[in-house]
């Protein structure tokens, strides 16, 4: 059921919905079914069954879930009741790689109601809201990745990489947009295109980015649930095909200091809720409406929580810097630092592109809970439209040239330097409150104040090269 309801019982599908769905499954030869639910930090975890118990299944007589024993959720004791899932049988994804299994997102509920640490719920819950606000919400999100394998001594390197790994290597080049560097990449990059136009998500292009090994995929938007769930799916297939050709995938941001960041920017837009299909952000003939503008003013107004949520590992914010030296293909990052808007400003958080009407967030990774980060995403657009949030003069110079003094003139913020600042950000928002209730947010802080505690508290390479022998 892709609505929020709040009883168990309003939830279950109807018996011939059920035997719909089992029907086109058996039809395309799936014997296993993987309903998953999503933890706190937007990861899938599930039980298969077989179909033999899909009736079962989604009557949420299936497998039940001692979620707090394992999803960093401490709220709930080992005396305390399971969790029961209930599979949305409108998010059913056939497994392209082993089409004898199909994952199917669920929803989890605890004692009747809705389980409070469940992010499927909240943004479901932000959707509803949205909607009786009178708008609903859509995304598309640009995911990027760096393909890599393991080489001889067991090291990983990176898969597309035609220069030796031992003796005189080239000066390097950006990888990005590269004939040769693209054509190399076609036997994994044409499977993916393959698998995502069969799945019908409209796959536009494949980008190689500037990082050696870098990838980007560019689909078609749609509505922020199923978004989700495709964004979710999209992590899984992605590891899982790179299996098949030698390699890993990782959607950590910075593996190392001269590597591109890899994003995960989201691309926000809204329409009436009575309107269906037309843009209340802009059109070709008026441009940017009052209402863009507004809700601009409300994702500024939140925007280091949001960003404690789409940048969510001490990793994230080493990628959100103007320049880094020896950086492959040149110095500068082309990533978001500071806290503005802009006309295609790709150095703003927040960045109106000359190519479409939505407002792409940049400062967003493939790390994030994208359930929670559309959650916060929509709720933030959605008050500032309600509150007619100004978000003052859009910034279309290069930030990255702009000096202290100039930035406050302006009144422009940099972007959170690192996890710690982020995560007070959140702490205090308002937002974050309402979008992921009491309990889940206690939760996240507490697993990532711990995070940043254990980084503190490692002594890096860099510390012992820069400090041992100099004091």
């Amino acid at each position: 059921m892709t609505v929020y309801v709040e009883t168990f019982a309003e939830a279950l599908p109807s018996a011939e919905r059920v035997a719909e769905v089992r029907k086109e499954l058996e039809n395309a030869g799936v014997e296993y079914v993987l309903s998953s639910w999503i933890d706190l930090f937007g990861l899938p975890k599930t039980k298969p069954v077989p179909m033999s118990d899909f009736e079962q299944l989604c009557m949420g007589k299936g497998p039940q879930f001692a979620v707090h024993s394992i999803s960093f959720v401490p709220e709930l004791s080992p005396a305390d009741s399971d969790q029961v899932m209930v599979p949305d049988l409108d998010a059913v994804y056939i497994c392209p790689w082993d089409k004898s299994m199909a994952i199917i997102f669920a929803d989890l509920f605890w004692e009747d109601k809705p389980y409070n640490v469940c992010p499927r719920q909240a943004l479901k819950r932000q959707i509803r809201d949205a909607k009786e606000a009178g708008f609903v919400g859509y995304a598309g999100i640009e995911p990027e990745f760096i393909a890599m394998r393991f080489n001889d001594e067991g090291q990983p390197v990176k898969a597309f990489d035609n220069d030796p790994e031992k003796g005189l290597r080239s000066r390097r080049q950006a990888f990005g947009y590269d004939v040769e560097q693209s054509i190399d990449s076609m036997p994994f990059l044409k499977d993916m295109i393959d698998i995502l136009e069969d799945m019908g998500w409209n796959m536009h292009d494949v980008v190689c980015e500037g990082g050696y090994s870098q990838f980007e995929l560019d689909f078609h938007y749609t509505d922020l649930l199923e978004m989700a769930d495709r964004y979710t799916f999209l992590r899984i297939l992605l590891k899982e095909v790179a299996k098949e050709h030698d390699m890993f995938i990782t959607f950590m941001p910075k593996p190392t200091s001269g590597d591109w960041r890899s994003g995960a920017h989201i691309n926000l837009s809204l329409q009436k809720a009575d309107k269906p299909g037309v843009n209340i952000f802009g059109n070709e003939t008026d441009g940017w409406s009052d209402e863009s503008r507004w809700a601009v003013g409300g994702l500024i107004e939140h925007s280091e929580a949001i960003t404690a949520i789409a940048c969510p590992i001490v990793n994230s914010y080493n990628g959100l810097v103007p320049r880094v030296g020896g950086f492959e293909g040149g110095t500068v990052t082309w990533a978001p630092t500071n806290i503005t808007y802009g006309f295609n400003n790709r150095a703003a958080q927040f960045r109106l592109p000359q190519s479409r009407y939505c407002i792409e967030n940049r400062a967003a990774d493939m790390c994030m809970n994208i359930y929670l980060g559309l959650g916060m995403s929509i709720g933030g657009a959605v008050e500032g439209i309600q509150n007619k949030m100004e978000p003052g003069e859009p910034c279309n110079l290069n930030l990255y040239d702009m000096t202290d003094a100039e930035f406050e003139a302006a009144g422009i913020k940099r972007l959170p330097r690192n996890l710690m600042i982020a995560l007070e950000a959140l702490r205090n928002d308002e937002l974050a409150k309402q979008v992921m209730g009491p309990v889940m947010l206690r939760s996240y802080l507490a697993y990532k104040d711990d995070e940043w505690e254990r980084y503190h508290q490692t002594v890096t390479d860099w510390e012992v090269t820069e400090y041992l022998r100099l004091f």
